[in-house]
This record gives C-alpha cells, structure tokens and sequence, in this order.
C-alpha cells in the first residue's frame, strides 16, 4: 500500500504567519513538535521571532521522563529561553508568564486515548487562555490509531482527574485540533481558538499509512503500533499486574510472578477476539512493578488494526485473571477518600462493584458511546 503524504499542522504556518507578526508565543511541545521533514516547532517559531517561552507537559520538553515524575523549570540550551513545567508545580500557566504572552501554542502528537496527559495540559492551558484573553493556536496532528469509531467508556466525571476530565471516550477518536474545538464548545470554556490543520489526512489513515516518521511521545509509547495496546491494557496501571513498563514491549505485555499466563492466553485465543493474538511471556521488568522479579507474561500481537478492539479485549482479559486468580488486586488509593487509580483510568467505578457483569456494562457503554459519537461529530475536521 502507497502511503499518503501527510502535512502535520505546523507545516502550514505560513498562512498564518502574517497576523502573528510580532506575537510573543509560549510554545507546549515536546520531542514530537515538527515538521512533516523534522524541523522542531521550537526552532520554527524562534526563527519567526515569535518563541517567548517553553512550557514542559508530563515527560517534559524532550519527552524522555517517566511517567509520574515531577517536571523541573529550566531553559532551552538551544533557543535560550526559559522553559516553565506545567507538570509538577502546577498544572496551570503561572500567571506572571501569561500576561507577557500574546498567546498559547499547542504542538504534542497525541495516542488517541482519554487518559494520556497531554490533553488535560491543553484543556487547562485553553482555560488559562480563556480567562486571561490570550489566543489559544493548536498545530494539529495525526490521531495514530484513526478516527473511524469511539471505543471504550464514556467518562463518568464524578471521576473526572488528570487522567481524564470531561466526558469523552477511552478511545477518543479525535485529533488535537479537533478535541480542543469539541472541549471549546461543549465545556464552555471559550477561549480564541486556531486549529491549524493537517494536510492529506483522512479519518481511515493510521499513523503508519502515512509518510510522516513516528517519534516517541512519551518513553514508554514506542511505536504507533503501541498505541493502540495502551487504549487497553493502560487499565494494568491500577492493577497488581505489570503493564510492560521497564521491557522493550511496554502494553504489549503484561504479567506477574503468581499470573497463569498460559491458561489465560490459550483461553483469550479461543475467544474469538479479531485482530489479535496472545502468547505466554516470561519477562522480567529492569523498573516499576516487579523490577528485577520474573514475571509470568503474557504478549499482545495485533494482527489486524482495522479489527482489533483493544479495550473491550483487554477488559475482557483483565475480567478473566480477576474471575481466576485469587492474587488479583486493584491497587488501593494512595490516602484515604481519594478515588482508586482503576477507577479514573476506566472512568468508571462498577468494575470493583459486587455483581459485576462485563457483558452488561459493555452494552451500557455501548449506548453511551452514541450519543457522544453524535455529539463529536459536528467538530470533525477532516
């Protein structure tokens, strides 16, 4: 298959250049912020002139932290600007940065998925802008695993965190421009948005039909094909389970030392899941859970990307450990009255409930994810 040529948001700068003419900008980004040949958005906007200052989301400028790990205020050695996190001390602009500001830009490569970070720092920076009458300017980018269909759960916001904040899918189907003009809009924030957008992309195309080059968003995020793994086997995060983290297959595999890893990947494969396969894995993780202990694996191999149902598969596989494995623990909050951490990440809290049944709380969710299909609709761009 030829892939399609595909222009990234801020490869269309120039139509817009004009009435930035001397703008002072604050740039989030991070590795993954270039053209579709490579050129940094940062040095794109310093040789313009218009590059005031860095801000540093969750993994920071170059995207090489941890999850989790708190972001320190520095500045840029190339451009010599200074460089504010938002990911640590606060997850707003600090005010005395934004008065000096004319206005926001947004250049991240999202993964498609409700709970990784970088749109709640857009969200919060699009109130901030808002608040302040500061223009909000998002570069757009490929959703990698397409836009064809929303997948997952509808976000319960009585869990609404960091990890998701306003009512949206697992699997969001949307791009960055496309989320914050639907965020815009339906959370009232209204802040002056500009979404400049891609060129050549459709809604079918996934990151790897396309001729752009795939640059790590976050250290553990390392193909576009991992994407979709982590829509979700991320549940793993809340649970005793491994999540891959510290292997070179990170959400393709998951485990534990006391998990059967080959009875529950035989009986995965005689369930019938389309577009993907699962082996039995021993791994033994070099940080996070179990770091340094062997791990009874088992291996995700998606074999049809247009088929695969990541959430509803892995749910399904999590469901079977937990129905099975007397070990099985969703790990507890960190202080007491705080929700647990599986609960924000599925945006719901009927999994720990007594009665459970998956089957019906996927045909819940399925009803829920029409109506916000319907709703995001009308704020396709492409």
């Amino acid at each position: 298959m030829k892939k399609a040529r595909v222009l990234n948001g801020i490869d269309s700068i120039g139509k817009i250049l004009p009435e930035l003419s001397g703008a002072k900008i604050g740039l989030i980004t991070n590795r993954t912020g270039r053209d579709s040949n490579g050129k940094p958005t940062v040095d794109i906007l310093f040789e313009n002139g218009l590059l005031h200052c860095l801000l540093a989301p969750e993994h920071g400028i170059r995207g090489d932290v941890q999850a989790g790990e708190h972001i320190d205020s520095s500045r840029d050695e190339k451009t010599g600007v200074p460089i504010y996190s938002l990911y640590g001390n606060g997850v707003h602009i600090p005010e005395d940065v934004l008065e000096k500001l004319d206005a926001v830009a947004f250049d991240i490569q999202d993964v498609g998925a409700r709970f990784y970070t970088y749109t709640s720092t857009l969200a919060y920076a699009m109130e901030d802008c808002a608040r302040a009458g500061k223009r909000m300017i998002v570069f757009d980018r490929v959703n990698p695993i397409g836009a064809k269909k929303p997948e997952g759960t509808v976000l319960d916001t009585r869990l609404s965190s960091f990890v998701g904040r306003f009512a949206t899918a697992t699997r969001h189907n949307l791009t960055v421009g496309e989320y914050a003009r639907f965020i815009n809009e339906s959370e009232n924030i209204g802040c002056d948005l500009t979404v400049a957008q891609l060129d050549g992309w459709t809604r079918d195309l996934l990151f790897r039909d396309t001729t752009l080059d795939w640059v790590s968003p976050s250290p553990n995020i390392k193909t576009p094909e991992t994407c979709f793994y982590y829509i979700g086997t991320c549940l793993a995060e809340g649970l005793n389970l491994s999540e891959g983290r510290g292997t070179e297959k990170p959400f393709e595999l998951i485990g534990a030392p006391w998990l059967d890893s080959k009875a529950i990947a035989e009986k995965m494969n005689e369930s019938g899941f389309c577009g993907v396969r699962f082996e039995s894995a021993s791994f033994t993780p070099s940080f996070s859970k179990y770091a340094g202990e062997r791990c009874n694996g088992i291996l995700l191999e998606m074999t049809s990307p247009h088929e695969f149902k990541p959430f509803e598969t892995a749910l399904y596989m999590f469901e079977l450990i937990r129905r099975t494995h007397k070990e099985f623990r969703f790990l507890p909050p960190q202080s007491n009255g705080k929700p647990y951490f599986v609960d924000l990440l599925l945006g719901s809290d009927e999994w720990r409930s007594d009665g459970f049944e998956l089957d019906a709380f996927l045909k819940k969710q399925s009803e829920k994810l029409k109506d916000y299909e319907n709703k995001i609709k009308e704020y396709y761009l492409y």
